[in-house]
């Protein structure tokens, strides 16, 4: 054998060990490969609660029930009592209405630690009475009936007693545009989150009255408390929720829910699809 074919030998050899050595790392690179972890998938969405209108939108005048209820001048209200959404400081479910005493507050509890708070006002009743109770039945522009202890005190009243029929809904109906009616169980506390014509007292403590809210907002909290729901009372909302009291010195403001009345059936399971 010649010297350049020795050569040329060699040259081909150390050819042929090179590719097989990249082939051998190119293998070991891909099994390494193979063997690591999957993509990471992304944590799902957290919920946002849909934005509000604007405060010229929500509190402007509407035709509801065949009533026309006027415009309220939101720029003489302290905003702190306007509707809007607020991180939720209550902890409860979704679903959950929260009546905070002393700040005049409601929270309607939302998905993704969010609430939709309302300013409310408080008459006695309203005021006085601390606990949990269930939403079990509603009205637009409901009748009001006022309790005999009420009447006994105002006898201009008794014209619109339970055997007087009630007074019927309207626009200066002491209930508003919407009645929320508390019960424990099967019975009716007759306390109530209600509607007002009386935007002034939004944020106040008042002589008469539960849970009063302007027009405008106990129509929107209407539409999104569909079924049968939770509502506690505090007067604290950093603190233990406290059990219902048994002394009511307060006079409710309504007589009661008429006998034979449907009330609202159990609470089904809290979706973004109801509110």
């Amino acid at each position: 054998m010649s010297i350049t074919e020795i050569e040329s030998y060699r040259l081909s050899r150390r050819g042929f060990l090179n590719a097989a050595a990249l082939g051998a790392a190119s293998i070991a690179v891909s099994a390494c490969a193979t063997t690591g972890p999957g993509p990471v998938e992304p944590p799902p969405p957290t919920y946002a609660e849909p934005p509000l209108p604007d405060y010229a939108t929500m509190y402007a005048a509407v035709s509801d029930g065949g009533f026309d209820l006027p415009a309220i001048p939101f720029e003489k209200i302290d905003p702190q009592f306007l509707r809007q959404i607020v991180p939720d400081p209550t902890g409860q479910k979704p679903g959950t209405l929260v009546v905070d005493t002393t700040g005049h507050h409601l929270y309607l509890v939302r998905p993704g630690g969010q609430a939709i708070r309302y300013g409310v006002g408080l008459g006695r009743a309203g005021f006085e009475w601390s606990g949990d109770a269930v939403v079990q039945w509603k009205q637009k522009w409901p009748k009001w009936t006022p309790p005999d202890e009420m009447i006994a005190r105002q006898p201009e009243l008794k014209p619109y007693s339970a055997d007087n029929g009630g007074m019927p809904g309207g626009l200066k109906n002491p209930l508003g545009a919407r009645a929320l009616y508390l019960f424990q169980g099967n019975v009716d506390t007759l306390y109530r989150l209600h509607g007002s014509p009386e935007w002034q007292s939004i944020g106040k403590s008042v002589s008469s009255g539960c849970v009063r809210f302007m027009n405008q907002d106990i129509i929107d909290l209407y539409d999104r408390v569909p079924s049968k729901s939770p509502v506690i009372v505090t007067a604290d909302i950093n603190q233990p929720m406290v059990a219902a009291t048994g002394n009511r010195r307060a006079i409710p403001i309504d007589a009661g829910v008429p006998d034979g009345s449907i009330l609202l059936g159990p609470l089904k399971e809290i979706t973004n699809s109801i509110f």
